[in-house]
């Protein structure tokens, strides 16, 4: 059986990001359940802010290009984004925009054909009480209607997550792990392992 393939986007570029901390455990998560998991630091995509000017006189960028085929080459998604005055991050947002951008060319296929039907999970994280639950929302919203994403019914919101965390990087509470648990069960159930 070869393993199911995820990629683990946090849609933070901050230093010592709480949701990069939640990204991390639930790729290790993932890992001791069969998955490949594979983190995308979306800052090394180095995309410049979109602008249509730019992209008619240099073309898409190849960080765009990148996410792309990260998009194409896993088997699911699990998107772990902070909430920015209720919103999710320019940074995310901005990626999935020059993503949208991409035509069929050159042996790739069209951005949105890499991301219809591709099973995507959300959890967040937030120094709050919500745990970003607003942005989440948004998110789901975005990659549901703007590129055709199935995402889960099953998110995660860690409110707290200042104080969610050991010593060694996990969920220190026991109902907080079978949150992530669940979501990437969700995920899992629609996309088994192949034989």
């Amino acid at each position: 059986m070869s393993a199911r393939r995820l990629l683990v986007i946090p849609a933070s570029a901050r230093t010592g990001s709480l949701n990069v901390q939640l990204a991390r455990h639930a790729a290790r998560v993932a890992q001791a359940g069969g998955w490949q998991a594979q983190l995308l630091d979306l800052r090394t995509l180095a995309l410049p802010v979109y602008d249509g000017d730019l992209e008619a006189a240099e073309g898409v960028p190849a960080g765009a290009l990148a996410l792309q085929q990260a998009i194409a080459e896993s088997t699911a998604v699990l998107v772990v984004t902070p909430e920015y005055n209720g919103f999710p991050t320019p940074l995310f947002v901005n990626a999935f925009d020059w993503l949208s951008r991409i035509q069929a060319a050159d042996g790739h296929p069209a951005g949105l054909t890499s991301t219809a039907d591709k099973p995507v999970g959300l959890l967040s994280a937030s120094p709050g009480p919500l745990g970003g639950l607003r942005a989440m929302n948004f998110v789901r919203q975005y990659l549901q209607m703007a590129f055709a994403m199935l995402v889960v019914p099953q998110q995660f919101a860690l409110g707290r997550a200042n104080e969610a965390f050991d010593a060694e990087g996990g969920l220190a509470d026991a109902r907080a792990a079978q949150s992530v648990a669940r979501v990437l069960d969700a995920l899992a159930r629609l996309v088994p392992a192949e034989r």
